[in-house]
C-alpha cells in the first residue's frame, strides 16, 4: 500500500504538513468513506484545482482498496457527466474551489456504482494489482478511456522518478501542473511524498507566483510543459530571475521544442525530458540531468524496469514493465488493442541512436496536443457535425508557438453557414481548450483512395495561418486552458 513517508513535507499556501500528518487524514478520510458505505473496489471522484485534499484522498483510496478518478476541471459539464457514468463513481468529493454543485454531476454515485461495481477488479485491499487511479484520457474514438493504474505502478513509477531525477529526502518539488494529470500528480509530486522530499504545492500555474517561489522556496526540481516553458521565457522576470536553487526542471506531455531547452540551458538549468502517457503512470522513457546535457532534443532511455522498443515497418514506440497500466475500464477492445503482448503500443513514432537514446519523430495517432492537453479530433469534430450550416467537416492541429497546436476546424460549408455561430456551437458543449480557434471552408474535404479523410493534406491547409477571426485565446493562468 502507498503512503507518504513520514518525513515527507507538503507545503501549500503557507501552510505545512509533515508525511505523518498526511497519513493520518487519509487514514480519517478512509474511515469517513468506509463509514459511508465506501469500501474495496468503489471509485471516488475528485473534482478541484490543486489541493493538499486530494493527495489526502489518494492515499486514503489506497488504504481501502479503492480507486481515485480525478476530474479535469477545465472539461465542460457534458464530459464531466460521461465520464462519472463511465467510471460509476461512487461518492465524489470536491475541493475548496469546486464546492458549487454541478447540475452534470448531480445524484452521483449509489445506483451508478452499484451498475459498475467490481469492473475495476476484485483484488484485496492492499495487493499490489488493486486500481488505485483511473485516469481518462482523449483517444483517437472521440471518448476518453479510463486507464486503470494499480498501485504497483505507482511504486514502479516512484522507483524511476527517484533513479532519473536523484530524487532525495533534501529535494524540494514546485509542484505547478495541474494533479489531475499523472504528469503533475506522478512524475515528481507523489514520488517525492513516498521518498520522504518537500513538495510546494502550487493552486494552478501562475509566472509571477513561479518566481516568487524560486525566491522564497529555493525549490531543487520543478516539472513543466512546452506552454509553461515558453511563459517563463517570454516574462519580464525571466533574465533576472534567481534560477540557482533548480538542479533541474523535468519536461513533457508534448515534444519540447528545441529553443526552449536552450533557452533553460542558457540559464543554467538543464531539461530533463520525460516521455511516456496515462497509461504509462507516465514515467516509461526519461533523460537523466547528464543525458539532458549530452542529447537535447532526446527522450532518454527506458527507465528502471521498464523495456522499450521500436516495431519493425512503422516505428511505432512500445513500452512494457510494471509502469503499465492493466487495461481501460468497461473497454476490453480498447485494452486488447493497446495492449499486445504484454507491451503497449504508444501510438508515437520514434527512434534509437547508436548510443540507445530514443527520440520522438512523429505520432501515429491522430491526436493534437495543446499546451500538454491531449485533443481528440474526433471528439471536437462529432460537436462540429452538430453546427448550424456545416455540410462535413474535419478537425486538425494547427501549429502555434504559445501552445503547440490549437484546434482548426476545416468544413464545407452549406446553407445558413457562419464560421462565427460555428465556434460559438462549442460554449457548453466541450472545454475551452478544445474548441476550434479557426474555421477553414473548402469546397470539399481531401480524401484517400480509401475515401478516408487525408489528414496530412488537411495540416498543411491550415498551417498558412489564421483565415477566419478566431476566438481570442484565454489568460495563461494554469498549465493550458
Amino acid at each position: 500500500m502507498i503512503a507518504p513517508h513520514p518525513s515527507a513535507r507538503l507545503v501549500f499556501a503557507g501552510v505545512e504538513r509533515d508525511g505523518a500528518a498526511l497519513a493520518t487524514a487519509a487514514r480519517e478520510r478512509a474511515a469517513e468513506l468506509r463509514a459511508a458505505g465506501i469500501g474495496a473496489g468503489d471509485r471516488i471522484g475528485w473534482l478541484g484545482t490543486n489541493h493538499p485534499d486530494m493527495l489526502v484522498t489518494l492515499f486514503a483510496a489506497a488504504e481501502l482498496g479503492a480507486a481515485l478518478v480525478p476530474f479535469n476541471w477545465r472539461l465542460a459539464e457534458e464530459e464531466w457527466r460521461w465520464i462519472a457514468e463511465d467510471a460509476g463513481i461512487a461518492t465524489l468529493l470536491r475541493g475548496p474551489s469546486h464546492q458549487a454543485p454541478s447540475p452534470a454531476l448531480a445524484g452521483e454515485g449509489g445506483a451508478r456504482d452499484a451498475e459498475h461495481r467490481g469492473r475495476v477488479g476484485a483484488a484485496p485491499p492492499h495487493a499490489p494489482n488493486t486500481p488505485l487511479l483511473i485516469g481518462y484520457t482523449s483517444g483517437t474514438t472521440g471518448r476518453p478511456k479510463g486507464a486503470v493504474l494499480p498501485q504497483s505502478a505507482f511504486i514502479a513509477n516512484a522507483a524511476a522518478s527517484r533513479a532519473i531525477f536523484s530524487l532525495t529526502s533534501n529535494d524540494r518539488i514546485l509542484t505547478v501542473l495541474p494533479l489531475f494529470h499523472v504528469g503533475g500528480l506522478n512524475i515528481q509530486t507523489v514520488p517525492a511524498l513516498l521518498h520522504g522530499a518537500t513538495v510546494i504545492l502550487h493552486e494552478r500555474f501562475d509566472p509571477d507566483a513561479f518566481f516568487d517561489a524560486l525566491e522564497r522556496d529555493r525549490p531543487t526540481l520543478s516539472l513543466l510543459v512546452p506552454a509553461v516553458m515558453a511563459a517563463l521565457v517570454a516574462h519580464p522576470r525571466w533574465e533576472r530571475a534567481d534560477l540557482s536553487s533548480l538542479r533541474a526542471v523535468g519536461a513533457g506531455s508534448s515534444d519540447v521544442p528545441i529553443p526552449l531547452i536552450e533557452a533553460f540551458h542558457a540559464r543554467g538549468v538543464p531539461v530533463q525530458q520525460v516521455y511516456g502517457s496515462t497509461e504509462t503512470s507516465p514515467i516509461a522513457i526519461a533523460q537523466t540531468r547528464d543525458e539532458a546535457l549530452a542529447a537535447p532534443g532526446s527522450i532518454g532511455r527506458p527507465v528502471l524496469g521498464v523495456e522499450a522498443r521500436v516495431a519493425p515497418g512503422t516505428g511505432e514506440i512500445g513500452v512494457r514493465g510494471p509502469v503499465v497500466m492493466s487495461g481501460y475500464l468497461n473497454d476490453p477492445a480498447a485494452t486488447a488493442a493497446a495492449l499486445r503482448g504484454g507491451w503497449f503500443a504508444t501510438g508515437d513514432v520514434g527512434r534509437v541512436d547508436e548510443h540507445g537514446r530514443y527520440w520522438f519523430t512523429d505520432r501515429l495517432k491522430h491526436l493534437i496536443i495543446s499546451g500538454g492537453e491531449n485533443i481528440s479530433p474526433a471528439e471536437v469534430e462529432r460537436v462540429l457535425a452538430t453546427a448550424p450550416g456545416v455540410r462535413e467537416g474535419a478537425v486538425v492541429g494547427r501549429p502555434d508557438p504559445r501552445w503547440g497546436e490549437v484546434p482548426v476546424a476545416v468544413v464545407v460549408p452549406g446553407k445558413g453557414f457562419d464560421p462565427a455561430r460555428v465556434l460559438a456551437h462549442f460554449d457548453g458543449r466541450l472545454a475551452r481548450f478544445k474548441q476550434p480557434r479557426d474555421v477553414v471552408m473548402v469546397e470539399a474535404l481531401p480524401r484517400t483512395a480509401l475515401g478516408k479523410v487525408a489528414v496530412a493534406k488537411l495540416r498543411k491547409l491550415v498551417s498558412a495561418g489564421p483565415a477566419t477571426p478566431a476566438s481570442p485565446p484565454p489568460t495563461l493562468s494554469c498549465t493550458t486552458r
